[in-house]
């Protein structure tokens, strides 16, 4: 009996215990939730409901004893329900603050009811006043810049044919907006782009249809050698938008056997190894046709090699900004008679640390051979001026400061808005704890089936880890990231590109420039650290037009992050998480 007491005790006190240690719990979760909520107020800062304010014009407004329906003087004249239109058409007279469209199509309503009376009637009209009636109507028809007559869409006319109205519809169908003096009127199909036989041929070849909104507006300015900012996110086009142009204007120069000992004619510089080969390929796309050399200078190449194929000669030279100060440097390479500069993701060469370099490969440059500051003094034509493309999703302070130092007076060209995510992103954000990211990645991977995903990750180990729990759950994935070696970064972009994988998880190497169609959906599994890196990551879904899904996990390590992140998601009506 004593045992049996003893053992009683004793599983009272166990089960004492357990119940202390679940209050305990239930008051950790309880001020982790208010915690939570804490943070949410603080940093999404929810909408109070505002009290309405009743306008004194409104408050002490007087009002009769009964209501308006109860009126009956409308009813004692016809004149009250059917007001006389005065009839404003003679000559060439329209009433204000009406479509002229509509007034027009009364008066012939009008006209016809008039002919059906005096038919019925037997009014014969005179011969004098049919004349005058069609000399009014002929002056009333005429067309003038303030007619708002429509008669074909701006797509159907020919050049000559647009009107002002017409260039800025399509400016607004295509989402372009820009800043600067005399700037050009965007072409409208490759038959007036002014590109060469050879370039509009290999266009065809390729299979490029219809130029993209950046293409329509860039081009002629590059064609013009007009420095140019151009704001856009990848996969509308930016890489043909710079390439043609440059090539273009290397067609019109001697052979570079005559004076390849002067170096190339245009260098393009891009933040990654990707970017650049990816430059590469679509220009040695066009560059044959036209017998355009084109060498990159990138890390996984060896010095040697890179020496012997500078040296052989070439007209255009694609590198990060590193590897070609370095070469500049050593005296393999020189940049005297480069006078076309791209910089191909400069906020993202900033964003790294290349600024220096990119400042370097500039300098080095001839200097004289800038455009004069002033727009309005003339420039000469017998002399080939420098001409600067800059490129970018997002204006930071740093990419302004380059601007305003090499450019001289450039065409800013932004394709939607900068910095802001496309109508074309479907943005969603849930917020959660850390153990449950795996889970809720998994469900959502599944419910996408065959269709390609990127999860975007912070680190390289995180990266490792969850692609190496994904494959072990059955996924065909393959990792991304700066770790790897070139060959293996290579072969895990040319699977995920082929479909053999339909998951890339990714660090901040994919996040920029490289060119991945057909992703259906964007995770981010850890939250960028800045909200422009953000823009980048959910940027990899929307490409060429096509609508894309954004998804994004959030704990309270994103603290940072989360009053931009709410701004973001109101300019472009996503919904704020709670």
């Amino acid at each position: 009996d004593r045992r049996n007491r003893e053992r009683e005790r004793e599983e009272e006190a166990k089960a004492r215990e357990r119940a202390r240690l679940d209050k305990l719990a239930e008051r950790e979760r309880e001020k982790e939730l208010d915690k939570l909520a804490a943070i949410k107020k603080q940093y999404l800062r929810s909408k109070k409901p505002k009290k309405r304010v009743i306008k004194p014009s409104e408050k002490f407004r007087f009002s009769f004893d009964w209501e308006n329906t109860e009126g009956t003087s409308r009813d004692l004249n016809s004149l009250y329900k059917n007001p006389h239109e005065a009839q404003l058409l003679f000559d060439r007279w329209f009433r204000a603050g009406m479509d002229r469209r509509d007034q027009k199509k009364l008066a012939a309503k009008n006209e016809e009811m008039r002919e059906e009376i005096r038919k019925k009637e037997g009014v014969k009209e005179k011969p004098e006043e049919a004349a005058v009636q069609r000399l009014k109507e002929a002056a009333a028809n005429t067309y003038d810049t303030f007619d708002m007559r429509v008669d074909k869409h701006w797509s159907e006319k020919k050049l000559e044919e647009m009107t002002e109205r017409d260039w800025r519809f399509s400016r607004e169908d295509f989402n372009i907006s820009h800043e600067g003096s005399k700037i050009p009127r965007p072409m409208r199909s490759w038959s007036e782009s002014k590109l060469t036989s050879e370039l509009l041929k290999g266009a065809e070849r390729v299979g490029y249809k219809k130029p993209s909104p950046l293409q329509l507006a860039a081009i002629l300015l590059g064609l013009q050698q007009r420095d140019v900012i151009g704001i856009a996110e990848t996969g509308l086009g930016k890489t043909a938008a710079f390439v043609w142009p440059m090539l273009s204007y290397i067609s019109r120069l001697p052979p570079s056997e005559e004076n390849e000992a002067e170096g190339p004619y245009t260098v393009v510089m891009a933040p990654t190894r990707e970017l650049a080969q990816q430059i590469e390929d679509e220009t040695m796309k066009f560059a044959h046709y036209l017998g355009i050399k084109v060498v990159p200078i990138v890390g996984d190449q060896s010095v040697e090699e890179q020496r012997f194929r500078i040296r052989q000669g070439c007209e255009v030279v694609i590198a990060m900004p590193g590897h070609l100060l370095d070469c500049l440097e050593r005296r393999y390479a020189v940049l005297n008679q480069c006078n076309y500069v791209v910089l191909d993701e400069a906020d993202r060469m900033i964003d790294t640390g290349f600024e220096p370099q990119v400042v370097g490969v500039l300098d080095a440059m001839p200097s004289s051979n800038l455009k004069p500051e002033n727009e309005d003094e003339e420039l000469d034509e017998k002399r080939i001026y420098r001409t600067t493309y800059m490129f970018s999703a997002t204006m930071p302070p740093a990419v302004e400061r380059l601007a305003r130092k090499y450019l001289r007076n450039p065409a800013v060209v932004t394709i939607g808005t900068a910095g802001k995510a496309t109508d074309l992103i479907s943005e969603h954000v849930i917020i959660m704890k850390e153990s449950e990211k795996f889970p809720r990645l998994q469900k959502l991977l599944d419910d996408l089936g065959d269709k390609t995903a990127i999860v975007f990750v912070n680190t390289k180990k995180n990266a490792d880890t969850i692609s190496k729990n994904l494959d072990k759950a059955g996924y065909k994935v393959t990792t991304l990231q700066g770790g790897r070696s070139q060959e293996q970064r290579e072969i895990s972009l040319d699977g995920f590109r082929a479909k053999r994988f339909n998951v890339l998880v990714a660090t901040d190497v994919a996040g920029h420039g490289i060119d991945i169609p057909d992703v259906a959906n964007v995770i981010n599994y850890d939250m960028a650290n800045s909200i422009e890196m953000y823009t980048h990551h959910i940027g990899r879904t929307e490409h060429a037009g096509k609508i894309g899904l954004a998804t994004t996990f959030l704990t309270l390590h994103d603290t940072d992050v989360f009053f931009d992140l709410k701004q973001m998601l109101v300019q472009s009506g996503s919904p704020v998480p709670p």
